[in-house]
């Protein structure tokens, strides 16, 4: 993922998991909170329950490649966090992008579906 749509920083993204609001999905929970930047930013993360590191990153590319193909459709000025569940791991790319955009549509932060 590019630089600028990327939040990086642990005290942002803690800002973001204390002040913000979330959407939860069998397979990824997404928190959002009003960012102050003219890109929305992510950060991707998947926590030990999810497996030892092998899956865990599995998981993590999982979801940045489904969120790649979403990323024009976005609306900027958000800081959000994806964090990936347990289920996430026997799921293909397709049941991720489509939750990954459910849960972007619940948030309002892409206005209609985009079936790219």
């Amino acid at each position: 993922m590019k630089r600028r749509f990327r939040l990086a920083s642990s005290i942002e993204i803690q800002r973001v998991r204390r002040t913000g609001k979330s959407f939860a999905h069998p397979l990824l929970v997404l928190v959002v909170n009003q960012g102050d930047g003219s890109n929305s930013r992510f950060a991707v993360t998947a926590g030990g329950a999810i497996g030892n590191a092998v899956k865990r990153n599995r998981a993590k590319r999982l979801i940045r490649a489904a969120l790649r193909s979403l990323l024009d459709s976005i609306q900027p000025g958000f800081d959000c966090i994806l964090i990936a569940r347990k289920p996430l791991i026997n799921s293909s790319y397709e049941e991720t992008r489509h939750a990954l955009q459910s849960q972007l549509l619940e948030a309002g932060l892409i206005g209609s579906k985009t079936d790219e």
